[in-house]
């Protein structure tokens, strides 16, 4: 599984671990940077990794700032994405059984770094649940046109 990465600032040092961890979990890594702690607008990041998703050029997308509703919001303007702010582990398995989301937005400064990476645990494990959560998908989608 191919995963796009990407923070703001505030959740760099956690995206820097987090990379870390799904490397070693055997999931090929696009980091999308920023490439240090220095000031950064979210959203650019957040375009990044959406695009990488929306392309094909990765499976799933990871974006940590410091809430994680920011890059959320900004992510979900790209067509195609269903990124959702998760901060429990329960959420995120939720998150693809039901909405199918594509890109999880994490927190860097109210969610420590082992519960995030439980909750990425949780959300790459968990498939799509499809039935009658397709036809749910299919109109927030066509929400886009």
């Amino acid at each position: 599984m191919r995963i796009s990465i990407a923070s703001d600032h505030a959740g760099f040092e956690q995206k820097q671990q987090l990379a870390e961890y799904l490397e070693s979990k055997g999931c090929g890594v696009l980091d999308r940077g920023p490439d240090s702690d220095a000031r950064v607008d979210y959203p650019d990041f957040a375009a990044l990794v959406a695009n990488d998703v929306a392309d094909g050029s990765a499976d799933l997308g990871v974006l940590v700032c410091g809430t994680g509703i920011g890059m959320a919001i900004a992510a979900n303007k790209v067509h195609g994405i269903r990124a959702a702010n998760i901060v429990r582990e329960d959420f995120a398995a939720l998150a693809r059984e039901h909405n199918d989301a594509n890109v999880i937005t994490l927190s860097g400064r109210f969610v420590t770094f082992e519960e995030n990476c439980k909750i990425l645990d949780a959300f790459l494990s968990t498939p799509f649940g499809d039935g009658r959560h397709a036809d749910r998908v299919d109109k927030i989608m066509a929400l886009e046109a």
